[in-house]
């Protein structure tokens, strides 16, 4: 793996994660770097093996989860800038958007980075790979739950009711 290149990328997540969450007291943005991170790394471990078998079933699966993480960040974001009413990024949401993808899931981008994660993890899935996929989803879900109290906070009682008519990540089931 390139030193260099690990540490540029490591330092533009942290900037990331300083600049768009942590200056602004949003806190979710230090687990949320870890998630970044694991998906930075596996990506830097794996980019070698993605056209090696490409139809072999881990690697079908792999890209499966690779579609359905566009998908679910596409839609999450442009569903976010056109109705969130944000204010600086688009993150700062000053309407709680609950329609298109988000009437089923509260996290469509940390689902779309845990995806995206998993998918790079399945093209060559060694021990490290693994330990960054546990390490990954331990982050996005440190992430969400911090992310949820920030969102009460905002929005009080109607993301209380939000959480009761939604799920996390998977509709119907998480």
């Amino acid at each position: 793996m390139n030193l260099y290149i690990l540490l540029a990328g490591s330092v533009s997540i942290l900037v990331f994660s300083w600049f768009y969450s942590v200056k602004h007291k949003r806190y979710h943005g230090i687990p949320r770097f870890f998630a970044f991170e694991c998906v930075f790394i596996l990506f830097m471990l794996n980019y070698t093996t993605w056209f090696m078998s490409p139809f072999s079933p881990l690697h079908l699966l792999s890209w499966l989860f690779l579609i359905l993480s566009a998908y679910t960040g596409l839609e999450g974001y442009f569903r976010l800038k056109r109705e969130g009413r944000s204010v600086q990024n688009f993150e700062n949401t000053s309407v709680l958007v609950k329609s298109g993808i988000y009437r089923y899931i509260r996290h469509p981008l940390y689902l779309s980075v845990l995806l995206l994660g998993l998918g790079i993890m399945l093209k060559d899935p060694g021990k490290i790979q693994l330990v960054l996929g546990v390490v990954l989803l331990l982050a996005i879900y440190l992430t969400s739950i911090t992310e949820e109290k920030e969102m009460i906070s905002k929005f009080g009682n109607n993301y209380l009711e939000y959480i009761k008519e939604t799920k996390m990540f998977i509709p119907f089931v998480v």
